[in-house]
C-alpha cells in the first residue's frame, strides 16, 4: 500500500495552490495608496504600484501635488467605514500579506488604477493593464500631468527634477537635468541601456536631450563619435 499511497500524495500535493489562505476581513486602515492595515495584518495590493506618500506629480497646469497622499487619500474615501476583505496571493520579502481587497464586489485594486491614483504593475502581474490603459485614455489622475513612475522613483528618480518625467508617464521619456555642454566641450554622451548596452547619443539626435549621464556608473562624455567607438559605445540603431 505504501508504494501506491505516496506517490499518490505526492501528485495530489504537486497539484495543490502554490499559495492559499483564508480572506482577510474587517474594517481597513489605509497605510499609503497601495496599502493597508486590516486587524493588525499589513497588506500590500497586488498587482498596482500606487506613487510614494513623498512622491509629487504635476498636474496639467503645471503646479505640483503630492501624488501619493492624493491616493492614499481618495483609497480611504472609496472604502469609508465598510468592511473590506482581501484574497491573499502572496507574501512579499517584508512579511506583508499581497492580496486582491474588495469593497463588496469592487475590486479595489482595479478601481485604483483606473482612476488614474496606481499604474499596473507590470514587474508582477499583468491583471490591471487594462484599468491602466482606461485611466491614460481619460487623463485621469496622475495621467492628466506628468509623473515618474513609483518603482523608478524609488530607484532615485525623485532626485530629478523633483521627481517629474514628461507627460505621458511610464511611457514617457525621463528628462535629463544635466547643463548643456559648455561651448567647446566634449558634447557626446555615452549611455549604458538598462541591458548593458553601451550606445553614444550626438547632439540634435532624438534621445540626447533626454539621456542623462551618470559618471559613478560607468557612463562618459566624448569629443568625437571616433573616441565613442574607440571606448566600446556604438550609435544608436535605427
Amino acid at each position: 500500500m505504501k508504494s501506491i499511497l505516496v506517490p499518490a500524495l505526492v501528485l495530489v500535493l504537486s497539484l495543490a495552490p502554490a499559495f492559499a489562505a483564508e480572506p482577510i476581513t474587517g474594517g481597513a486602515s489605509v497605510v499609503d495608496g497601495d496599502t493597508l492595515d486590516i486587524g493588525g495584518t499589513r497588506i500590500r495590493l497586488h498587482g498596482i504600484d500606487a506613487p510614494e506618500s513623498a512622491q509629487l506629480c504635476n498636474r496639467k497646469a503645471g503646479e505640483t501635488f503630492r501624488c501619493g497622499q492624493t491616493a492614499a487619500l481618495a483609497l480611504a474615501d472609496r472604502i469609508g467605514s465598510a468592511p473590506v476583505s482581501c484574497d491573499p496571493r502572496d507574501i512579499d520579502k517584508y512579511g506583508r500579506t499581497v492580496a486582491v481587497c474588495r469593497k463588496g464586489a469592487e475590486d479595489l485594486n482595479a478601481w485604483l488604477v483606473a482612476q488614474g491614483h496606481a499604474v499596473a504593475y507590470r514587474r508582477y502581474s499583468e491583471d490591471y493593464i487594462t484599468a491602466e490603459d482606461t485611466a491614460k485614455a481619460g487623463k485621469l489622475g496622475i495621467w492628466a500631468g506628468s509623473f515618474t513612475t513609483p518603482g523608478d522613483w524609488r530607484k532615485g528618480e525623485r532626485a530629478m527634477t523633483m521627481g517629474f518625467a514628461a507627460p505621458g508617464g511610464p511611457d514617457g521619456p525621463i528628462p535629463s537635468v544635466q547643463p548643456p555642454p559648455k561651448a567647446g566641450g566634449c558634447a557626446i554622451k555615452g549611455n549604458i541601456s538598462r541591458k548593458g548596452e553601451r550606445v553614444f547619443h550626438v547632439p540634435g539626435s532624438r534621445d540626447y536631450d533626454r539621456t542623462r549621464i551618470s559618471e559613478k556608473d560607468g557612463e562618459r562624455m566624448f569629443c568625437s563619435e571616433d573616441e565613442a567607438r574607440a571606448a566600446g559605445w556604438r550609435a544608436p540603431r535605427g
